[in-house]
């Protein structure tokens, strides 16, 4: 069980921050800005590290690759889905005239509302968290550059060997 707490209490932790964020800019009238968006990759981006982080150092020596690659996927997931859950309990509920006012910016013609908005939320999120899944897991993984790691490799001792052998 251990094993997706630590996903899922680093995606708890990153929505509430997410939340926190948005309410701040709310309360100072920036939350209809798009720009102000980029901080929610640094926020999510922050707590996959440390989730991947924790997995690997909860894991040791048995920590592989596709399972930290799972962990921060997870993570990053379970943070979209309750921040965009809270996103459309803010534009339906709290401020309702909030989404009209982000759409404006969008400057279309074609009728876009709540739904498209809290699917772009959605897309944006799962996007962010694959990325930097992907990135930070290039500092996870084993490198292939010690004596264990170079019998998966070509090489030209290697394929002497092979060809003698074979």
């Amino acid at each position: 069980m251990k094993n997706q707490s630590i996903p899922l209490r680093y995606g708890f932790g990153i929505s509430v921050l997410l939340i926190i964020y948005f309410l701040l800019l709310s309360a100072v009238g920036l939350h209809t800005q798009p720009l102000f968006s980029l901080v929610n990759g640094l926020i999510t981006g922050a707590g996959i590290y440390f989730s991947i982080k924790s997995y690997r150092a909860y894991k040791k020596d048995k920590f592989k690759y596709q399972k930290g690659f799972m962990a921060g996927i997870i993570t990053g997931f379970f943070a979209t889905l309750i921040f965009t859950l809270f996103f459309g309990i803010y534009a339906t509920n709290i401020d309702q005239t909030f989404a009209t006012e982000l759409l404006e910016s969008w400057k279309t013609d074609y009728n876009t509302g709540l739904g498209l908005l809290l699917f772009v939320v959605a897309v944006m999120g799962f996007a962010t968290t694959i990325v930097l899944t992907l990135a930070f897991m290039q500092l996870f993984k084993d490198s292939w550059n010690t004596k264990a790691g170079k019998k998966h490799t070509i090489s030209d001792e290697n394929s002497a060997t092979e060809i003698k052998n074979g």
